[in-house]
């Protein structure tokens, strides 16, 4: 006799193996947290090599102005948008030899290094005193829910015209208050306690067009799961017990342009 069939949010089974899976929930799924890297989240522009069929980044029926995990290529499409909890935000200031001199990543600078208030501007370009060029990285540490209750860690990283839409969502976190339920008194809910929308947008100038981020408010977080997973991880990013993967866009031979796929600053 066929053993009924359980079901649990997309995934079919045979009732029997859903007791065992049960049962042994968890078992040998669980690292240490030094040893977890989180992905980050990527908007696939135009010359990205994510949508050249002979490249091997390619990503099977992704478009340009498509998100995407740069881990586990999967896709988002760009106009549904994904649904993200903010947990911890940091910058990072990268340099990187300009790209007329054979371009290449540097390395990071440290956020109180002198070196970094004597960059000055030019055009639309921030230049150290070696000549190298200053790129800052807004970086978003986040939770991405999916539609059938699961979720994912990954990074959102936003530099040169995607610096705008990250200081407009830092300000709208900063910005929200709710009343105490007792005291009626407003307060400002902790950044992993409300959940956003990212989609993306088509932008240009003079230079050309590009995909960029947009991000709205959906509201207060109503699981408590989620609220609990959204809170640890921002204490073990805060720690340093778990940190991005490695950029693959950093590399020896890559500028910063090549790393932003030639996004018009």
């Amino acid at each position: 006799m066929a053993n009924a069939v359980a079901k649990a949010k997309g995934v079919e089974v045979s009732t029997n193996v859903m007791d065992d899976i049960l049962d042994f929930a968890g078992e040998g799924a669980v690292f240490d947290s030094s040893e977890m890297q989180i992905p980050f989240l990527r908007i696939a522009q135009a010359l990205s090599p994510q949508l050249n069929k002979k490249k091997p980044e390619h990503i099977e029926g992704i478009s340009s102005g498509d998100m995407y995990n740069t881990v586990t290529n999967e896709y988002f499409e760009g106009e549904e948008g994904v649904t993200l909890v903010p947990c911890f935000q940091t910058t990072k200031y990268l340099e990187f030899i300009p790209r007329e001199q054979g371009g290449g990543f540097r390395g990071e600078i440290a956020a109180n290094d002198p070196m970094l208030t004597r960059a000055e501007r030019q055009g639309s370009k921030e230049i150290l005193p070696t000549g190298n060029e200053l790129v800052k990285s807004d970086q978003h540490y986040c939770l991405l829910l999916s539609s059938d209750g699961s979720f994912q860690p990954v990074v959102v990283d936003m530099k040169s015209t995607q610096l705008k839409v990250s200081r407009r969502w830092k300000t709208q976190i900063a910005m929200q208050k709710i009343p105490h339920p007792k005291t009626e008194k407003l307060i400002t809910p902790p950044v992993f306690a409300t959940s956003w929308k990212l989609t993306t947008t088509e932008e240009s100038n003079d230079q050309g067009t590009w995909a960029n981020y947009q991000i709205a408010k959906v509201g207060l977080l109503d699981n408590r799961d989620v609220l609990l997973e959204a809170k640890a991880f921002r204490d073990s990013v805060a720690a340093g017990e778990v940190k991005a993967v490695k950029d693959p866009d950093h590399n020896e031979s890559q500028s910063s342009h090549d790393q932003d796929n030639d996004i018009p600053f």
